[in-house]
């Protein structure tokens, strides 16, 4: 990573074909796909780049479900570059009924992600637009507690569902879920979120590189992170990013690194 990345020109004041923060951004998505590369050789699970936007407060939003666009120009087109890396794009229900995401790589060239939704009770509306891209399915995760009329509604919407057994919070247990993407042929998942699916990776330990963009505001609401601490278990112990990199794009921070995972 360049040294004097912190002194990335702010997209607001070039045009954003021109954005001096495009060629870091390029840099930063090669050196993933490297690391998916050797993953894919060796991993039987897939790659789970965990990336999102936070306020310097650590807030996603101002609460939940209500969206707030925190990332400038640059570090959208850094997540729009991550997007065409990654075989698919994994985020919960609740971003879908808040933000109703396409989740495209509209600003660049590559191929779209498939669409993974993390929904135990099918309550992904129909009308969703990431069911209406024309050539790919996406895969809504669902468990027994779905109804069977609203599985059937997204079926007929496009969508591929599938049940998977409940952890102990009830939700789609990760494991499984994981276990059969591979089995789709899929190694390489990028997770968006919300601050359940984000804390629900962390709590499971399955994730093999994190790549968070900070932005420059203070929000003072919804965590993107919450309590870290296993079922039947009191506490957690803090964990640490090994080979860190941070650097400026624009008017945000990125901070990138693999998660240690230890326990003292």
């Amino acid at each position: 990573m360049a040294r004097d990345s912190l002194e990335t020109t702010s997209p607001h004041r070039i045009p954003a074909r021109e954005s001096a923060g495009r060629g870091l951004a390029e840099e930063v998505a090669e050196r993933l796909r490297a690391r998916i590369a050797a993953h894919r050789e060796e991993g039987s699970t897939p790659f789970i780049t965990l990336t999102y936007a936070q306020s310097l407060d650590g807030c996603i939003a101002v609460r939940r479900g209500r969206p707030l666009a925190l990332s400038g120009w640059d570090a959208q087109l850094l997540t729009h570059m991550l997007r065409a890396a990654h075989d698919a794009i994994l985020i919960g229900v609740g971003t879908v009924l808040s933000d109703d995401p396409r989740l495209t790589v509209r600003l660049v060239d590559g191929p779209d992600p498939i669409p993974v939704v993390v929904d135990s009770r099918a309550r992904t509306p129909t009308s969703a637009r990431l069911l209406s891209h024309p050539t790919r399915r996406p895969v809504v995760a669902t468990t027994d507690a779905a109804a069977p009329g609203a599985s059937a509604a997204l079926e007929h919407a496009g969508a591929r569902v599938v049940r998977f057994p409940s952890d102990p919070r009830g939700r789609v247990d990760l494991d499984a879920l994981l276990e059969w993407l591979a089995g789709e042929g899929i190694s390489s998942v990028m997770v968006e979120g919300g601050a359940r699916v984000i804390t629900s990776f962390l709590r499971a330990r399955r994730v093999d590189h994190m790549i968070v963009t900070v932005a420059s505001m203070l929000v003072g609401g919804l965590r993107a992170v919450g309590p870290l601490a296993a079922r039947g278990r009191d506490r957690t112990w803090p964990q640490r990013l090994d080979r860190i990199e941070a650097f400026r794009l624009g008017d945000d921070v990125v901070v990138s690194g693999t998660p240690c995972w230890v326990e003292p």
